[in-house]
Parts: C-alpha cells; structure tokens; sequence
C-alpha cells in the first residue's frame, strides 16, 4: 500500500541521522514523561529512559513511531488517525492528541505531544521531540470501573475532557438520558487540581421553587417552620471542590436569578439570614434539554446560560459508538458480583447490535444485569434479552447454532462478523467502514488485528 510519505524525510541529508549528539538524548532524559526523537519520515532516532522503562527496552532507532504504537503500516492519518506530527508540519506549532497505543499492559489512551525543533540557523523543521503521558481518562479495554469505550465519538469526547480538566472553568454536559454525564463530571473533578476536595451532586429535577433555595444555598434556624436549627447548604458543601448540577434546565426561572447571582460573585446568603458568606468551587452542569431553546422561549435566562455554557461537551449516544458496545458489556459482567462465569451468545449479540438503545449506556447495564440473571446455564441468549430488544428491526439475520457456536468470546463474534462484511463488500476502505458503523481508524486497526486487508481498492488513501 503507499503511504504517500515515502519521500518524507528525504529533503534531509541521510548522513545527518548519524549525527545527533549525545546532547540530545541528554535533553530527552531531562523529561520525566516517556519521549522520543523523530525525524521527518516519521523514524524513530533516540528514545529516552523513561520511555523504555515504561515501553521496554526494545529496539526503537529507525523504526517507525506509528509501527510501534499502533502497529500500522502506514503513518495514523492514512489510518483514519489524527497525526499529531503531520498538524506540526502543516502549523508549524506544537500538537497534541489523545491515541490509542500499544502497550506491555495493552491497549491504552495516552496524550501525545508533538515539538518541532529547527536547526540552528534554519527556519525549516528537520526534527520533532514526541512526549507520550499516559492517560486515566477511560480504558480502551473492558475495565472493572471509570468510562470505557474506544470510538471516535467517544475519544472526542474524551479530548475534550482532558483539556479542561486541569482550569476552573465551568463546563457544561449535553447528553441524552444515560450516557454517563455523572460520571464524566466526577471523572472531570478526578482530573482536576480540586480532585482532593469534595464532589457534591445536586439533582435539579422535582425541585420546588422553595426548596431550591435552602438546598444550594442552606437556612438558618427559624428561617420557617420546621427549622430548628442551622443547616449548610450544598454550595458550602463543595467548597475546594466541585459543584454538579445535573438536570439544570429544570431550575425554576424564578430561581435561577439567584444561581446566576452566585456564579458571578461566588457569594450567597442562607435562607433566613442577612448574613453573607463565600464558597470557592468549580461548577460543572449538566442536562440533557435543549437550553438554546429554552432560551429562546424565555423559559431560560440567556445571562445564566451563557454563564453555564463556557465549555460544552456532547456525549454521544450509544448508538452513535456501537463500537463500544461490546467492551462495555465485558465491563458490565466483570463489574456485575456472580457466582458463575456468564458469556453473551452469538445470537443475542447480534440483537443487541440492532437495537437503537434509547436508554444509552444505563439501559445496557440494566440490561446486562437482568440477563445475568435469567441465563441459568452461564450463557445469554435472545431469550434472555427485553422484548423492545428482540422485536427490534435486524438489518442482519443473526447466524443460527448450527453455522456457528453457541458460546464464543465477544471478540470473536466481532472477528467473524467483520471477516463477513469483508468477503461481500466491493467498495473503498471508506465505504466499508461506513457500512460497518465504525471509524476507518478502528477499521484499520482491526483488519490488522485479523491478519487480512479488505478486498477494496486504495483510492481513498
């Protein structure tokens, strides 16, 4: 296949590779993250000893970085990959993206970071220092707790999360009911510099206009009848830490007002009291309403929502990352206390593929945990799984017991269902993976991982 990049490092002079002195491996083991030295051609020249320590010790020098941690033959972006090394050639800037690679513990979301280095005297890039810092985002693979998943609707997600993490900005979470926006917020307080401060949830939704305000804000005793003594608020509550309002577009109009009053001077009074005092916290919102809307038919205030509103982050669906489907399920059965090994046939898998899942993520886990326990044998088949599910539309007959096994691995019910759309399928590597419902990323990476390449032309690289 052509890479397109063969000529990449050829406007260097091949005796220059010999002559990077010890001064820059000097320089790579100044960083306490895992880094390497590549050139133009996307070869490996010297890695440091914290890359070998986490990477091994392997050998590295004239290799090629994307043959090493994605175990590609042409360079990520023909890969359907964000190239971090191609965004420095073209901005002439630093770049920085999340990625999947290879590692002695598997597979692994690690944030890479690009700087373009010039020879003295020339304006021209001829090397790039790659600064690989492992991420605790999410798993790639299935993991007993945290976000799992490893499409591209999802790594999006995730580089979003990455990057505010670290400030103090607010954030605000758009999402379907059940795509996991709680536990993106905690993993955005885990991440923070408030991780060591408390994490205090506030459910917006059923709350009256007068127990809004005791709630965030607290009462004193006397403020009205039934308070017989002092009460601090959840604002006071996440005082160093994180504030999560989930469900914000069901604040009461009237009361929103005195949210905004509190984002734009931190300070609040207790029901009952004239007293004022001051909380320092890191507000993260969430809903799954159409605020703009809202906005729009005044049920909204537009000063508080572009308060809210500083940085958004969309969580997909789950049926826009079907890829995840089956290591969240891994997850969910290692995470689900059985006294028995239980496996997903076949046949439900194929079910489960079909089905829109308007509950997202928190409708599989219900449903994997009713399967558990229905499956008396250890083995989760069709009637094991809800109604809705089974009377879905199958754009694909599921294989019946005598084409293939009942009990297989997860993986290996992929592995066969891919090798057959690749047998059928006459178009470009695109198209495929479109039909597939994947990324052409994940669609290189596994079509690697089966040892075979699609019988499809290369007019898309």
């Amino acid at each position: 296949m052509k890479t397109g990049r063969k000529d990449a490092g050829s406007r260097i002079p091949a005796q220059e590779y010999g002559r990077i002195s010890d001064d820059a491996m000097a320089i790579l083991n100044c960083l306490s993250d895992p880094a390497i030295l590549l050139d133009r051609g996307y070869r490996i020249l010297h890695a440091n000893d914290a890359y070998r320590t986490v990477y091994g010790d392997q050998q590295l020098k004239q290799r090629f970085c994307y043959a090493v941690s994605h175990h590609y033959d042409v360079p990520c972006d023909q890969a359907g990959e964000s190239c971090p090394l191609q965004q420095s050639l073209s901005t002439g800037e630093n770049a920085r993206v999340l990625h999947i690679h290879h590692t002695p513990r598997g597979e692994e979301y690690v944030n890479v970071e690009i700087w373009p280095v010039r020879l003295r005297g020339s304006d021209e890039i001829s090397y790039f220092v790659e600064i690989l810092r492992p991420s605790s985002v999410a798993s790639a693979e299935a993991s007993p707790q945290g976000l799992v998943g490893r499409s591209n609707a999802f790594q999006q997600t995730l580089a979003l999360v990455e990057r505010v993490a670290p400030s103090n900005v607010n954030v605000m979470l758009l999402g379907e009911s059940g795509t996991g926006k709680e536990l993106v917020a905690q993993t955005l307080h885990r991440l923070s510099p408030r991780a060591g401060g408390p994490f205090v949830p506030v459910e917006c939704t059923g709350l009256p206009d007068t127990l809004f305000e005791s709630e965030l804000f607290g009462y004193v005793r006397g403020a009205f009848t039934g308070a017989v003594r002092d009460r601090p608020g959840l604002v006071e509550a996440a005082a160093g830490g994180t504030l999560f309002l989930d469900e914000v577009g069901d604040i009461p109009l009237s009361e929103q007002v005195k949210l905004l009053r509190l984002l734009e001077t931190r300070r609040f009074r207790r029901v009952g009291s004239t007293e004022e005092r001051e909380s320092d916290f890191r507000l993260v919102c969430a809903t799954n309403r159409d605020l703009a809307a809202m906005v729009r038919d005044r049920s909204f205030r537009e000063d508080l929502y572009y308060r809210l509103n500083v940085f958004e982050i969309v969580l997909p669906p789950l049926r826009e990352r079907r890829e995840d489907l089956l290591p969240l399920i891994d997850s969910m059965l290692t995470r689900i206390s059985s006294s028995r090994p239980v496996s997903f046939s076949a046949a439900a898998i194929a079910r489960l593929r079909n089905y829109a899942f308007p509950g997202n993520v928190r409708e599989l886990r219900n449903l994997v945990e009713r399967a558990v326990l229905l499956a008396d044998e250890g083995i989760v088949g069709p009637e094991h799984l809800p109604s809705q599910v089974t009377h879905a539309a199958a754009q694909e007959q599921p294989r019946t017991e005598s084409q293939a096994p009942l009990l297989q691995s997860l993986a290996e019910v992929e592995a066969q269902h891919i090798s057959r759309v690749l047998a059928e399928h006459e178009g470009d590597r695109k198209s495929l993976a479109a039909k597939l419902g994947i990324s052409e990323r994940v669609l290189y990476r596994k079509l690697a991982g089966l040892k075979s390449q699609p019988a499809a032309t290369d007019t898309d690289q």
